[in-house]
């Protein structure tokens, strides 16, 4: 990429906005956290319904205001209403309270989801590089491990006795990160061609969205072929990883060693995605990862038992799912206009989180058959997605 260009610019800040955004202290320990001030597994679910529900609701607005006003906007209010999140989950002792802190958590989201795509794909447009979207978003995404590697390791080690003041401040010290990150989101440059150039009324904004989908019906594909295999493997297991690792043995304090090295793991995954793609197709490494998500989330539900076979699926959705993400990326965005980029993005968004709470609506059902049940339903679902065939994306598709 060339030197002082806006997409280096906006890789490096963004580099560190995900670093600093994504610190999590608590995150070792945090269904634990859930589990110590009285919720139950199903409450856990219920967790993210209310996150997918709120996600559900704000990404188009989210997508209209990063299209109107530019990404700078956008991240400046997600990164607010996410701090007030945070405040309330410090206080939060009854369910409905941790339900309210998982909304306005998901409310949060919609400002960047979308936005970052949109900004870096434009940045990178402006100077003739969008073909290296994938990549970009590699290395983005992989200041988010380096974050994990030093907060999980931190935090189970200081939270090993599962005490609430210690949750609590584990809560609190991460807050202070979040407020770098607002700092650091001043520094971002809006491209020339994004931000302030769609000016119609928001419903046709929005219509254009749609038109851009129905036009591009490999979107859908390659949004069942990514999500189906991304709820399951991500989200729903990282919310459960935590019990799959007490019930197999491994100790409090290990979750964050266990944490700290998928993170080196994924780190160096993310930043190989180029190494990756230039050397296999694109759609033949997202039919594998989906096929090791699958066989990863079957294996810990029938020998959720041995500790290995818990260590070793729990390492291989997570660089698996460290590979995915910004190849799907780059084929998703090479088929989106410029002038609504973050707005199509967003609905394909709301899609997800639709599936999310489908999904998760679904697995409360089973979660009174314990965690295999929800495992095993989980191994099915990534199944259908990694079968979901994706057809040749055009590259370098014309814009309308």
């Amino acid at each position: 990429m060339k030197t002082q260009s806006i997409s280096t610019h906006n890789i490096r800040v963004m580099f560190w906005v995900r670093f600093f955004g994504t610190i999590n202290f608590i995150a070792p320990v945090l269904t634990l956290f859930y589990l110590g001030r009285g919720l139950e597994p199903i409450h856990i679910l219920w967790l993210q319904i209310f996150w997918s529900g709120a996600v559900l609701l704000g990404e188009v607005p989210g997508g209209v205001v990063a299209d109107r006003f530019g990404a700078k906007v956008s991240f400046l209010i997600g990164v607010i209403i996410k701090i007030i999140s945070i405040v309330v989950l410090i206080y939060s002792h009854d369910p409905w309270m941790f339900f309210l802190f998982s909304a306005l958590n998901g409310l949060s989201v919609t400002f960047f989801s979308g936005a970052d795509e949109a900004l870096i794909y434009e940045s990178l447009k402006e100077d003739n590089d969008n073909h290296r979207m994938d990549r970009a978003m590699g290395k983005i995404q992989s200041a988010g491990f380096v974050s994990m590697i030093l907060a999980v390791l931190f935090g189970a080690y200081f939270a090993q006795d599962l005490q609430d003041q210690q949750f609590v401040f584990l809560i609190a010290f991460g807050l202070a990160f979040h407020f770098v990150e607002l700092i650091l989101i001043f520094f971002v440059k809006n491209p020339s061609n994004y931000g302030g150039f769609y000016k119609e009324n928001p419903f046709t904004q929005v219509k254009s969205g749609i038109k851009a989908i129905r036009k591009a019906p490999t979107l859908l594909l390659l949004f069942l072929n990514f999500t189906l295999v991304f709820i399951p493997a991500d989200s729903v297991y990282e919310a459960f990883n935590q019990p799959i690792f007490t019930n197999a043995g491994v100790p409090v304090v290990m979750i964050g060693v266990l944490y700290a090295l998928a993170a080196v793991f994924g780190f160096f995954a993310s930043q190989s995605v180029g190494w990756f793609t230039n050397r296999f197709p694109r759609k033949l490494l997202m039919t594998v990862t989906g096929a090791l998500a699958t066989i990863g989330l079957f294996l810990s539900a029938i020998l959720g038992e041995s500790i290995w076979i818990v260590i070793g699926a729990f390492f291989v959705l997570r660089i698996g799912q460290a590979i995915r993400r910004p190849i799907y990326s780059q084929l998703k965005n090479d088929l989106i206009p410029s002038e609504i980029r973050a707005t199509t993005l967003s609905l394909i968004s709301v899609l997800d989180s639709a599936f999310d709470l489908v999904i998760f609506g679904l697995l409360s059902v089973i979660a009174f058959e314990g965690l295999t049940g929800i495992l095993l339903a989980s191994s099915a679902i990534a199944l259908i997605g990694t079968l979901t065939p994706i057809e040749r994306v055009r590259w370098r598709v014309k814009e309308a």
